[in-house]
């Protein structure tokens, strides 16, 4: 078996696929994309295409390794994100050529169920308590929000107990039984974190997502030291040396993103590495369907796994949604609070081709807004 093309597709609201296909009429779909650099991810797809074309797929390792380091330079958002698309897609050939889910050919799996949460709320959220309320009526027992917009470089005593009471009103809805995890977006100052994240204690959050930006890892220890509240960071972090010193920094959750961090291949090692230091997996996915099938994939056969990030409803996604490229919405189907074990060959999902070419027809060019402070300096977003 032969890999004969390698398609790109962009696709609303902020997505790019790749479709592999070999000579025996294997197909495998991967999301190689960096939200808000799709189109520059899609040259770099191209560039990386010209190793695979004419090559057997089943040699996943190997693609890997020569994909990563081939080229001399290495690693980079670009670079990892269009490598982990390939490597989703290359699982998912294997899936299907041997008749397994991805997760039986790498040791099967570990647990039948695996917990999710959903977002509420924007950057700015007004009705949080509607919205949660609505997603605990739907069965889920943790939600996700962004804990501030735009800060002060020194949040003041009213920025600060914004924070608190959103999470407060978080808190009342959900009661002690379910679970809010805060994002913090590198948005925060050190100082104004480690201020912030004190606060939050008392209301025990599952965990405070990226209270530093990743460039600020050496700060990461003596926040961790000082924080009573859990501490999760990763998904600008790809591959295993970028999340070394997170985990020796004592992070409690590590948060790779299986479209940025290399794929499958390299986030079944960050997860390995993550065990041998007790922290959890949560795999970071505000993507599309082939990115959160390749995600579960991972819950399945991870020891460590903690909860999946999934996009439905998601305020990022107006012209589509996680399922408007799926043919069948069953593995995607949330019960409890939790996804269920899908055993179909490969990664598990069945995409709409007919759907996703003409989605690429329209394309998109989502970017991220820039934030401004009132003085007129740049704000994290």
């Amino acid at each position: 078996m032969k890999i004969t093309r390698v398609e790109t597709f962009l696709v609303p609201p902020r997505w790019l696929f790749c479709r592999v296909e070999t000579d025996d009429g294997v197909v495998g779909w991967g999301e190689p994309v960096v939200e808000g650099r799709a189109e520059v991810v899609r040259a770099a797809v191209r560039v990386l295409a010209e190793h695979l074309v004419g090559q057997d797929p089943l040699r996943v390792q190997d693609h890997w390794q020569v994909l990563t380091k081939g080229g001399f330079y290495r690693g980079g958002p670009v670079l990892s994100s269009a490598v982990a698309g390939l490597d989703q897609a290359l699982w998912d050939i294997a899936g299907k050529t041997y008749g397994a889910p991805v997760h039986a050919l790498l040791g099967g799996p570990v647990r039948e169920r695996a917990r999710v949460y959903a977002w509420v709320g924007g950057d700015e959220p007004a009705d949080l308590a509607e919205q949660i309320a609505a997603q605990v009526d739907a069965g889920f027992t943790a939600v996700k929000m962004n804990a501030a917009g735009v800060t002060s470089p020194i949040a003041t005593p009213a920025e600060t107990a914004a924070v608190v009471d959103r999470v407060a009103v978080a808190r009342d809805v959900l009661g002690p039984h379910r679970d809010v995890a805060v994002d913090f977006h590198g948005r925060l100052t050190p100082a104004s974190a480690r201020r912030v994240l004190a606060e939050l204690a008392p209301l025990h959050p599952l965990f405070a997502e990226e209270p530093l930006l990743p460039e600020q890892g050496h700060l990461l220890a003596g926040l961790v030291a000082a924080s009573p509240v859990p501490i999760a960071t990763g998904e600008r972090l790809y591959g295993r040396a970028e999340f070394l010193p997170a985990l020796t920094a004592g992070i409690a959750v590590a948060q790779p993103d299986l479209s940025h961090a290399g794929g499958i291949t390299e986030v079944v090692r960050i997860a390995a590495l993550a065990e041998t230091y007790g922290a959890l997996l949560a795999p970071h996915c505000p993507l599309g369907p082939i990115a959160l099938a390749a995600s579960l994939q991972m819950a399945w056969l991870t020891p460590n796994f903690l909860i999946q990030e999934q996009s439905r409803g998601i305020h990022y996604h107006k012209a589509a949604d996680l399922l408007s490229y799926v043919v069948d919405t069953e593995p995607f189907r949330f019960t409890g609070g939790h996804a269920h074990r899908c055993d179909r060959p490969g990664l598990g999902v069945d995409v709409d081709e007919a759907a996703v070419r003409a989605a690429d027809r329209r394309g998109h060019a989502w970017r991220n807004p820039v934030w401004r402070r009132s003085d007129g300096s740049f704000a994290e977003w």
